[in-house]
């Protein structure tokens, strides 16, 4: 792994806290993800599923992790199977974890090779009641592929059919979306790391580049402190390509005049960042850009205020509606007539501002979070309000990840990432 080592206390507490939430005599189990194919012998790059990884910080395919915190054997409460290593693996594909280093980075005692987890598995499952799957429930999962771990839940189910089933989902969306300190600390990393390939571009960007120069200054900034790249496939959005909200194309040429939306953000151990800035393809704003920009700054800002123990989510949303709406009035991109007369199901606003304002992050980009229940301490929310006038040319959208605190504004990991339009045009014409 590129990133620095994790001190396993963080994953030691989070399995705590889960094996807190399970019920009596049962067992949870989590697997790592497939390494996925593309052709011939061509594979993906391999991305650790992020439930086993928050559970273990075992960061390598092939993996399983088995929590039974009941059993009567003691070694046997926590669980790691592995890939086995050797000689040959070391060779060709680098060193696996060996036993004792899957202790050292997951506080896990037991390591077992995953040729001996079939026997293993059928001495726990005639101890335990009930066994804990994990699907995947996130509000916006829509998934084709069979994974990993939707084989192994269907070996379960029919070789254990007596067993009782509970779900380790609702467990996790609720213990995932606070984070831990140390979690703070590397989405902190993640966004540093953000902040740096977006200087780095500031001072790169004039007329006539491309979209894909951008990105690939990022990714330079990105690698050379370790991380692995972005969190997300990036936006580099010119001109009229803003007012597509998730263009990944990146192969225009920028403009004198036009505006870029970037969005764009670093991982950092499997942590995400997600920001969003606009910035002049010649390095000053028109007046108009400038007075759209700083209206969306304003709702950002009005917004995050709003970040507070208690908050609902969908109430929230309906009152940066309102703040939205007021500024579209001043801009003159609508009027009362419009704002009288809008459909209440899809209100005027929307018609240049149709996303949603704020979602979780962490080890997702869209992580883990309980959406109807209120937000709390240690949540981690992105802010990210646009305006899109493709009429104009151009669309504008600003964002910052935002830690909810026991008082008082959120604090922006993002705070050092410039954002004012002023900054911006003395940072580019420096």
């Amino acid at each position: 792994m590129k990133y620095h080592k994790i001190d396993s206390s963080l994953f030691i507490n989070n399995r705590h806290n889960f094996i807190s939430k399970m019920k009596p005599n049962s067992l949870a189990v989590f697997n790592s993800n497939d390494i996925y194919p593309i052709s011939a012998d061509s594979t993906m790059p391999f991305a650790q599923h992020r439930d086993i990884f928050y559970l273990s910080g075992v960061d390598q395919e092939e993996s399983v992790l088995v929590l039974f915190p009941d059993c009567p054997k003691e070694n046997h409460r926590e669980v790691l199977f592995l890939k086995e290593t050797n000689e040959h693996i070391a060779v060709w594909e680098g060193e696996k974890l060996t036993k004792e280093a899957a202790l050292d980075t997951s506080g896990i005692k037991t390591v077992y090779w995953l040729k001996d987890m079939e026997k293993i598995m059928f001495e726990l499952m005639t101890q335990c009641d009930t066994v804990y799957i994990n699907t995947n429930e996130h509000y916006r999962a829509s998934v084709e592929t069979e994974t990993r771990e939707d084989r192994f839940t269907k070996w379960l189910k029919d070789k254990y059919p007596a067993h009782s089933v509970a779900k380790s989902n609702p467990i996790l969306q609720r213990l995932r979306s606070v984070k831990a300190q140390v979690e703070i600390d590397l989405m902190q990393k993640a966004c540093d790391i953000t902040e740096k390939g977006f200087r780095r571009v500031l001072n790169f960007v004039k007329p006539d580049v491309w979209e894909y120069n951008i990105e690939a200054e990022f990714m330079h900034e990105f690698l050379n402190n370790r991380s692995k790249g972005f969190s997300y496939t990036p936006i580099i959005a010119s001109g009229k390509n803003a007012n597509v909200l998730h263009y990944i194309e990146n192969n225009q040429q920028c403009k004198a005049g036009e505006l870029i939306l970037i969005d764009a953000g670093a991982e950092y151990a499997n942590f995400a960042s997600d920001m969003t800035r606009t910035i002049p393809v010649s390095g000053r704003f028109t007046k108009r850009q400038k007075d759209v920009y700083n209206a969306v700054n304003r709702v950002k800002n009005d917004a995050t205020k709003m970040l507070t123990p208690g908050t609902l989510w969908a109430e929230y949303h309906v009152e940066v509606g309102h703040l939205m709406t007021s500024e579209l009035l001043g801009l003159g991109l609508l009027d009362k007539a419009d704002v009288q007369n809008e459909d209440k199901d899809w209100p005027a606003y929307k018609k240049y501002f149709m996303h949603g304002t704020s979602h979780h992050i962490g080890l997702d980009t869209h992580d883990y979070g309980m959406l109807t229940e209120p937000m709390q301490a240690n949540n981690v929310f992105t802010v990210e309000p646009g305006i899109y006038i493709p009429a104009e040319g151009f669309g504008i959208r600003l964002e910052d990840d935002l830690v909810i605190q026991d008082k008082g504004e959120p604090f922006n990991l993002m705070r050092n990432i410039p954002i004012e339009a002023d900054e911006i045009e003395d940072i580019m014409n420096s």
